[in-house]
């Protein structure tokens, strides 16, 4: 079955990007895709009327990027810059009268809150704390401000936290001693600081302020990607919630996230709103009238990948009600519509991440934009603001009716950035997946795409996860536009594992890393295959990462003559050591059924390692120092097999990337890397009556 191209009609400003090959265009590459000028954190003034958000762009000089404040009217009139510094504006928060904006900037040599009048002029300095500052929160009726710092748990005082590291940065002794997990995490060693809440009076005076969080064992918000959504003062102004995650010595093997409420004034300890729940409570938001609060909880303990349901509670005191629980698709954010009766969400969603809207009362899930990767929906007056990108366009701010009526693109930002630059077209497709079962895949046109007489090689993307998805999003890392921008047609399969089809195909992995995935790959392979011709199947190379790099050393040994070539980006080689060397322990424990000790066949059942002697496909294998998820030695463990057994290999090893490559300049080097390696081994075979 073939589903019709999936490029959303309302971006119609953006569209001439898409159009035909064109001599006076040019394709789009990685240095395109750098120089892209990336639209963040959008947020709504009180009255609706205007957008503050981030606008990011990058410096290759200085190798990053560097963030300003941007101002738009709702309905797209009057954009505006309000910062221009060398230094990181970002985290803009409005004050409660409209009149003024909050933001984190590290112009006075650290990251410090700042203010700045809506109309310009001056920023004005409002915290001169010793640490860096993160994570603003402005309360409800302007009196104060929440954020957080990185403390000693055991300092009296951020001053008391910064005298030690003082001191610890002049001992000749650079040891460190830990007795209890996790020791590291993401991309960072612990060296027993936490995250701590503060909370400041306005105005700002010299006293300190209050670390409502104060002696506590637990990190506000969560490590390493907890933010702002985890963090919202009550109605009245007067106390805070929070989520943490106080696990205490299980903390690298559970998933039990809480939420908590604390007095401003730090008068008393935080209590905990969600004891019952022994799994994630995240994302807390008042309602309007400050009578309910809704947040996003998980079910079963130890599984990062659950359903997240909206609940309700009657506040202060009511008893919590789930209010999706009949609902298949896992709520990722929460923001409550002006009059309070209906939340606005997005969910994965069958190659989307659409924006819904939920009825408080209990009625029907509804759809309001379906196309597209949604993010940061919020109430603007009778619309909704929201930020969208799609595999053809990066992020832009657009507002819609509650009805899914009226699409109106509020921001432009790099449509004359990209009028000449020619990108692949996207279609979605199904197939009969493992059982039988429907599965949604994605296929991008080269730039020059002309189905005959000509035929294409093929990038086959393989996303990470494996709960994750290859959907209808402009990714800076793996965006298929950059191979089609070099002549290849991409496919994408979500197969199963994958989020957005309800929570029993993304629960169906557990235990089967190896098994309906890789059915599904092959099967949507083959399909994609047979049912365009214009697609060479004798030139296919399959790159994937986290757990995409686990399948491309699975697919090494166990589906070796499919590909040319393949490309390995911080992937296991090995799952039962894996075990041993990630920071997150509940992830494998979930996903393998158990310890490698009491459950050693779930580790040994689908291990890459155990088919290293059927390897003989070219592999290019990246891998990045700082990754403690799928740590470095799996990366050249992989090289090693390779160049052992004299199968053609590359490392590219990046002394300074985690997970992820982040840096502009190692982003190129990733691509032109990638894409040589390619190029190399997926030329056209001679026939037989040419000369080699």
């Amino acid at each position: 079955m073939r589903l019709p191209i999936m490029t959303a009609l309302w971006l119609g400003s953006l569209m001439s990007v898409a159009a035909p090959a064109r001599a006076d265009k040019r394709p789009f590459t990685v240095h395109e895709m750098v120089a892209i000028d990336r639209v963040q954190d959008p947020q709504v003034s009180p009255d609706g009327r205007q957008v503050v958000f981030v606008l990011r762009v990058t410096d290759l000089d200085a190798n990053r990027g560097r963030t300003d404040l941007w101002l738009v009217g709702a309905d797209g009139s009057g954009l505006r810059r309000l910062t221009a510094h060398p230094d990181a504006d970002h985290s803009p928060r409005w004050s409660p009268d409209g009149r003024s904006i909050f933001f984190i900037s590290t112009r006075s040599g650290s990251s410090q809150i700042w203010r700045i009048s809506v109309d310009g002029g001056e920023a004005e300095q409002v915290t001169r704390e010793p640490l860096d500052v993160a994570n603003l929160v402005v309360a409800p009726d302007g009196r104060a401000i929440a954020y957080s710092m990185e403390v000693f748990v055991d300092a009296r005082s951020p001053a008391e936290t910064q005298a030690r590291l003082d001191e610890i940065s002049k001992r000749k002794a650079t040891g460190r001693i830990y007795t209890r997990l996790p020791f590291r995490h993401w991309d960072t060693w612990r060296d027993g600081r936490r995250s701590h809440l503060f909370v400041r009076s306005l105005p700002a005076t010299t006293q300190p302020a209050v670390d409502v969080t104060a002696g506590v064992d637990m990190d506000v918000p969560t490590r390493p990607f907890g933010g702002t959504d985890e963090i919202t003062f009550t109605p009245d102004s007067k106390s805070i919630v929070f989520v943490a995650r106080n696990a205490g010595r299980n903390e690298a093997w559970s998933t039990n996230g809480d939420l908590f409420i604390a007095p401003i004034d730090g008068s008393a300890s935080p209590r905990c709103l969600t004891i019952d729940n022994l799994a994630l409570d995240t994302h807390p938001r008042f309602a309007p009238d400050g009578r309910t609060l809704a947040w996003l909880a998980m079910a079963r303990p130890g599984y990062e990948a659950d359903k997240q349901t909206i609940m309700l509670r009657a506040w202060p005191d009511g008893a919590a009600r789930a209010l999706t629980a009949e609902w298949d698709r896992s709520a990722g954010s929460l923001a409550w519509s002006s009059d309070g009766r209906t939340i606005y969400t997005v969910a994965d969603n069958l190659g989307q991440r659409s924006l819904f809207a939920v009825d408080v009362a209990g009625g029907p899930v509804r759809e309001v934009v379906k196309m597209g990767t949604v993010d940061a929906p919020q109430p603007a007056g009778d619309r909704i603001v929201y930020a969208l990108d799609t595999l053809t366009t990066p992020v832009e701010l657009f507002s819609v009716r509650p009805d899914g009526s009226d699409v109106r693109q509020i921001t432009h930002i790099n449509t004359d950035r990209l009028k000449d630059v020619m990108v692949g077209q996207p279609e979605q497709f199904t197939f009969e997946g493992w059982n039988g079962e429907t599965v949604y895949a994605y296929l991008v046109k080269p730039v020059d795409f002309n189905a005959a007489p000509k035929k294409y090689p093929v990038a086959f993307l393989i996303h990470g996860g494996p709960q994750g998805s290859f959907g209808n999003h402009f990714h800076y890392r793996w965006n298929p536009q950059a191979y089609a921008g070099a002549g290849y047609a991409v496919i994408m399969v979500d197969f199963h594992g994958s989020t957005g089809y309800g929570q029993a195909f993304c629960d169906s992995i557990r235990g089967d890393w190896g098994g309906k995935p890789l059915i599904d790959l092959q099967k949507g392979l083959a399909h994609a295959l047979r049912n365009y011709a214009w697609l060479d199947d004798d030139r296919v190379a399959a790159l994937g990462a986290s757990y995409g790099g686990y399948m491309i050393n699975w697919i090494a040994g166990n589906w070796p003559d499919a590909f040319r070539c393949l490309v390995c980006h911080d992937g296991n080689l090995c799952e039962r050591m894996a075990y041993y060397d990630t920071e997150e322990l509940w992830f494998p424990e979930w996903d393998h059924l158990g310890t490698p000790w009491d459950n050693p066949q779930g580790y040994e059942f689908q291990n890459p390692i155990n088919f290293v002697k059927n390897w003989r496909t070219p592999m290019l294998v990246i891998h990045g120092a700082l990754d403690f998820r799928v740590v470095e030695t799996q990366g050249m463990s992989t090289f090693t097999a390779l160049q052992r057994r004299g199968i053609p290999s590359k490392f590219l090893y990046f002394p300074d990337e985690n997970h992820w490559v982040l840096k502009p300049a190692n982003s190129i080097l990733w691509h032109d890397t990638v894409i040589d390696w390619l190029n190399q081994w997926t030329r056209p075979r001679p026939r037989p009556d040419q000369p080699r």
